[in-house]
C-alpha cells in the first residue's frame, strides 16, 4: 500500500502546486448507494499520516473554493485530485472515506462563509494554501512513501 500511496501523494503535490478547481462538495452519493446495505468491515488501525491527510483534504477543498471564487470559469483539478486521494486511500474504508470528505466540505465552507467575492485576502489565502498544500504533499512522500 505504501508504493501506491506515495504516487498518490506525489500526484496530489503536483496537482496542489500547479491546479485549479469547481464548488460544491465532493461526496455526492447516487440513490443506489444510499439504499445499498453497508458491508461490515473490521475496524482498522490508521496509517500515521491520517492526520496529515485530513489537514491536505481540508487545504484542498479550501483551494477548491478560492479558485473558484477568483478565476473565470468552472476548475475541476482540485475536486478531482480530491476524489483521487480518496480512490486510493479510502476505498475499502468507508469511516475514513466520511472523515476526509468532511475535511474538504470543511476547508470549502470555512472560506465560503468569509469570502463572497475575489479581494486581495482571499488571492493571498489561495497562495498560502497552495504552498501549504504542496509542502505538506511532499512531506507525507518524503517520510511515509517507498
Amino acid at each position: 500500500m505504501m508504493v501506491r500511496t506515495a504516487r498518490q501523494f506525489a500526484a496530489a503535490a503536483c496537482v496542489l502546486t500547479f491546479s485549479l478547481l469547481a464548488p460544491g462538495s465532493v461526496a455526492a452519493q447516487s440513490a443506489d448507494e444510499a439504499e445499498a446495505p453497508a458491508a461490515v468491515v473490521e475496524p482498522r488501525v490508521p496509517p500515521p499520516y491520517d492526520a496529515r491527510l485530513l489537514r491536505l483534504a481540508e487545504i484542498i477543498g479550501s483551494i477548491d473554493y478560492l479558485r473558484n471564487l477568483c478565476r473565470n470559469g468552472g476548475e475541476t483539478e482540485w475536486r478531482a485530485s480530491m476524489q483521487a486521494l480518496l480512490d486510493g486511500e479510502t476505498a475499502d474504508e468507508p469511516d475514513r472515506h466520511a472523515k476526509l470528505t468532511a475535511g474538504f466540505n470543511r476547508g470549502y465552507r470555512t472560506f465560503a462563509s468569509v469570502y463572497t467575492t475575489c479581494t486581495a485576502a482571499a488571492v493571498a489565502a489561495d497562495e498560502r494554501y497552495r504552498r501549504e498544500g504542496a509542502t505538506l504533499a511532499a512531506e507525507i512522500v518524503a517520510r511515509y512513501g517507498n
